[in-house]
């Protein structure tokens, strides 16, 4: 056997050194072939291990539905105050803000903080929306000029964070709201501002300037994530996009409560979406009224969630309810996406959902206390509860 086979490397022109050598490289070749292939997974799921613990801690943390039921039982807001001061995740921004803006403080510092650990071929979307907090805080500055608060009050309403905190800080000796806009020349929502500034300037109200402030975020958030690759960036994408349809539905919806045209809402509008194309926005804002715009939803994921919740609208006439629905939904939606990769984003994505839920809830809870008999039961109702 030993003779045939040195006989037909003879017959190849090969020598039985030259031989052993290619049978070397044919191992190592396939041997790497084999590593590459068993340590791909590893790679893959690597650089999520150590934010996927980090977010699983807090996660920890989060209220489960006990304690939410034990703040709705709370007999005022000082008593939901002082219960929050007993959390270690809440006590130390309420020893320095109120209430209201310790909760907006807690929420800029969890978008900060997410930004700061996602891995590189995530981080995008998560930063952009760590910088929501600076949208706030120049509608903010906005507001406060419009309704004439002064230094003092208008620095009150700025959320330490984001990346302009200092730059708005020194904005809040401004004369009016046309020296907010020039101090803002440089950043990214110069543009922007400057766009909307006749349209201000013409109306007197600064609705036109916080429009372009929403679109400008609005429209970074989905271009941010427009290129979906593996399955991380795809569930990315799918969170954020459903959140910037979430957010164009709302405001259609509430601009047909108060009887608006398309022409009167397309101007406020993100031409832009996920699921919500732009001819689709166009047929929606185009709709007579509410309930034509839940119709106009079907065939899309939006649709069954708003259906469900025609007949308390019918009630109520109240649009919150439809909001509701939307939130629970993309916290449902969010769950859900956070499942489909336990050792990758999937952690990251369930853990700012559950938390941007959690500060809703006790927003919600914290406006009912101020009302002096405020039903607990109506409370619950109001709550996103997610199973």
């Amino acid at each position: 056997m030993a003779d045939e086979i040195a006989a037909l490397i003879s017959s190849i022109g090969l020598t039985q050194e030259t031989f052993l050598v290619f049978c070397i490289i044919a191992v190592v070749v396939v041997g790497a072939i084999v590593v590459i292939i068993a340590t791909r997974p590893i790679l893959d799921i690597y650089p999520y291990l150590n934010p996927s613990a980090r977010v699983r801690a807090r996660k920890g943390r989060l209220f489960d539905e006990k304690q939410m039921t034990e703040l709705v039982d709370a007999n005022n807001v000082e008593e939901v105050e002082n219960y929050l001061k007993g959390v270690p995740e809440y006590a130390e921004t309420l020893d320095n803000y109120p209430l209201d803006k310790a909760l907006d403080v807690q929420a800029a510092e969890t978008y900060d903080f997410v930004s700061r650990l996602a891995p590189k071929e995530v981080k995008a979307p998560f930063v952009v929306m760590a910088r929501k907090t600076d949208v706030d805080n120049i509608k903010s500055l906005l507001t406060a000029k419009e309704i004439g608060l002064d230094s003092e009050e208008t620095k009150e309403l700025l959320i330490p964070g984001g990346d302009l905190y200092d730059d708005l800080s020194n904005l809040v000796d401004a004369e009016n709201i046309t020296d907010i806009v020039t101090g803002l020349d440089g950043t990214e929502y110069a543009t922007a501002l400057e766009d909307a500034l006749p349209a201000y300037e013409d109306s007197g109200m600064i609705l036109p300037l916080e429009s372009e402030l929403d679109k400008h975020y609005l429209r970074k958030l989905l271009k941010s994530t427009d290129v979906p690759g593996d399955e991380n960036r795809q569930i990315v994408y799918s969170f954020i996009g459903t959140k910037v349809d979430i957010s164009n539905l709302k405001l259609i919806i509430r601009a047909k409560q108060d009887g608006l045209t398309y022409d009167d809402i397309s101007p406020y509008m993100l031409t832009e979406g996920y699921q919500l194309r732009e001819w689709k926005l166009k047929d929606l804002m185009e709709s007579p009224d509410v309930t034509n715009v839940i119709s106009g939803l079907e065939g899309t994921k939006y649709a069954e969630p708003l259906a469900d919740a025609i007949s308390e609208y019918n009630e109520t006439e109240n649009v919150a309810v439809f909001e509701r629905a939307l939130d629970v939904y993309l916290a449902k939606h969010a769950k859900s996406l956070a499942s489909k990769k336990p050792l990758g984003v999937g952690p990251i994505v369930g853990y700012l959902s559950q938390k941007e839920t959690e500060i809703k809830n006790l927003k919600i809870i914290a406006r009912a206390k101020r009302e002096m008999g405020f039903p607990n039961s109506k409370i619950m109702e109001m709550l996103i509860w997610v199973q």
